[in-house]
């Protein structure tokens, strides 16, 4: 079964429609061939698209809907979620436009939710404009963990390259006193479990950072490794789980080592998105793994300083919409494996051509 028979509906979320949200998506759904793969869905207004696509001169399509059953397979459907006028002014830092934002975002997670779209991509927000009384989360994984079933675990992903965070959105004085055996535990099991399911990996290979200089030196540099981060490995490795660690941080990644492994757990934020930005920005793609729906966005932000130029490169949104349909094709292929394991098996084995 090919992408287009399936008819993937993807919902969009508009993001800070002051930066690069809506020309990533204009630029990417101007090549009709993405067209085939899924059927758009986004959560905004025609209005200002119309705009951002007179100012960019952009070609591609727009169909505007007032409600989801009217998208229009091989069309740019956008769902109308508001009719007042919307100014936008690129590279503004304006809460007005993050209130619409996180309006998109909030309506394409309900969707979602509701088995309305089949899964969604969200184009970037700023994390300042879209703090208010009726939304107080950091950013988009923690009111999707929130909203949805199972444990969220930000992961970056380009080709081979995964690397997961065991903290994520902490600030950097917390995150010691964040990592306990318990958390390890669950995030290297939702972290092995994705691999499986999503990426049809059999046996995840795994790899754990240190938490401290040169994990810690035998003690020498902090006591985490020694206490917790050792012991909860033996553990979970004795379990059956094929993870190894801790690996000393600061070389990991430039002696090539994250190459024998599917997938690196990360203590904190910056120790696992700095070496992946350095290896694989404006290709890499952030993925909500852990949950029971599937979402991914860019691995960039809103980029004011070149919105509205027409300089934005979409090619980091694009590989979120490749991997979020991949995952979807994935993740139903082993549910069909787990309901019909050998005639499944035999299907899969019969149609092949050897």
């Amino acid at each position: 079964m090919n992408h287009q028979e399936e008819n993937i509906k993807l919902g969009i979320s508009i993001g800070d429609m002051n930066g690069i949200g809506s020309e990533i998506i204009l630029k990417t759904f101007e090549d009709n061939r993405m067209l085939e793969l899924c059927t758009p869905i986004i959560f905004a207004n025609s209005k200002p698209f119309s705009f951002v696509k007179k100012i960019l001169g952009n070609n591609a399509a727009i169909h505007g809907i007032d409600h989801l059953e009217q998208a229009v397979k091989g069309k740019i459907n956008v769902l109308n979620l508001w009719k007042e006028t919307v100014n936008v002014s690129f590279g503004t830092n304006d809460p007005l436009i993050g209130k619409y934002a996180i309006k998109s975002f909030t309506e394409a997670t309900a969707a979602l939710k509701a088995d309305l779209i089949d899964v969604l991509v969200t184009a970037p927000i700023n994390k300042y404009n879209i703090q208010d009384e009726d939304f107080k989360h950091p950013g988009h994984t923690d009111y999707l963990n929130q909203e949805l079933e199972g444990d969220a675990m930000m992961l970056m992903v380009s080709d081979s390259l995964r690397i997961g965070l065991l903290t994520d959105h902490v600030p950097l004085k917390d995150v010691a006193k964040e990592i306990t055996a318990e958390l390890i535990i669950r995030k290297v099991k939702t972290l092995n479990k994705c691999l499986k399911e999503d990426f049809n990996i059999l046996k995840p290979r795994i790899a754990l950072l240190g938490l401290n200089p040169h994990s810690g030196d035998n003690g020498v540099i902090g006591q985490e490794e020694l206490k917790t981060i050792n012991p909860t490995v033996k553990k979970l490795f004795g379990e059956g789980i094929l993870i190894t660690g801790p690996f000393a941080a600061d070389s990991f990644f430039g002696s090539n080592q994250y190459e024998k492994f599917d997938a690196i757990l990360a203590c904190y934020h910056d120790q696992g998105l700095t070496p992946f930005k350095t290896l694989a920005f404006g290709t890499g793609v952030n993925y909500t793994a852990g949950l029971n729906k599937i979402r991914t966005s860019p691995d960039h932000g809103t980029a004011y300083e070149i919105a509205g130029k027409g300089l934005a490169d979409p090619s980091s949104f694009r590989e979120a919409i490749y991997l979020a349909i991949d995952v979807f094709k994935n993740r139903k292929i082993n549910a069909e494996l787990i309901k019909e394991p050998l005639v499944t098996r035999q299907k899969d084995f019969t149609s092949k051509k050897y």
